[in-house]
């Protein structure tokens, strides 16, 4: 027999391997990319008394804006815009359709353009509803929804009152009624921007 007694066996430590740490590294680092970007990216919603976001529009057939088929905010710099989200599958915005067309019609010489901006709707549904309702006043798709990005909406409907000077001077979530379209037109008018 051997003098030599069995050493005692040390558990091993795991070893931390390269792709590992690599992996690990790599996820900690794109979650982190991810949590800031969500938190810069987001622009706040706008509000009562700041500059309206600009926006670019390509009108649907027939919708046109002063005989062009498309505008943009500066295009309508100096007019009372009434700025309108909808889409034909909501069911409150038949609520005020009708009322934002006789507004339409009451204001439209007057310095104050209306313009329907079409959410999340595929053209030939949009186009049925506004014939449906006999709508005249400008509408266009939100292609990509970009617009209602741009201004934060909460759902449809929801309109913004952009004054003369491209501030936004009244926002509106839900139906709008002829009542308050008159007040806040009606003061702008008196106001002149």
């Amino acid at each position: 027999m051997s003098d030599i007694a069995n050493p005692i066996e040390q558990p091993k430590k795991p070893a931390l391997n390269f792709v590992t740490i690599f992996v690990s590294v790599g996820v900690i680092g794109l979650l982190a990319m991810l949590g800031w970007g969500l938190v810069n990216s987001t622009a706040p919603r706008p509000e009562v008394g700041e500059m309206a976001p600009k926006f670019n529009l390509e009108f649907f057939d027939g919708y046109e804006w002063d005989g062009k088929t498309a505008a943009s905010l500066e295009d309508m710099q100096g007019q009372i815009v009434v700025m309108n989200f909808w889409a034909s599958w909501c069911v409150e915005c038949r609520v005020e359709t009708d009322e934002l067309e006789a507004a339409w019609q009451k204001y439209q010489d007057q310095g104050v353009v209306f313009v329907g901006v079409a959410y999340s709707d595929v053209e030939p549904n949009s186009i049925a509803y506004m014939k449906e309702f006999d709508v005249t006043f400008p509408h266009a798709p939100d292609l990509g929804t970009r617009i209602s990005h741009d201004y934060e909406i909460t759902g449809v409907p929801e309109t913004f009152i952009i004054d003369q000077n491209g501030e936004i001077a009244y926002v509106q979530i839900g139906p709008i009624s002829s009542s308050t379209l008159d007040q806040v037109i009606g003061q702008l008018l008196a106001n002149g921007g």
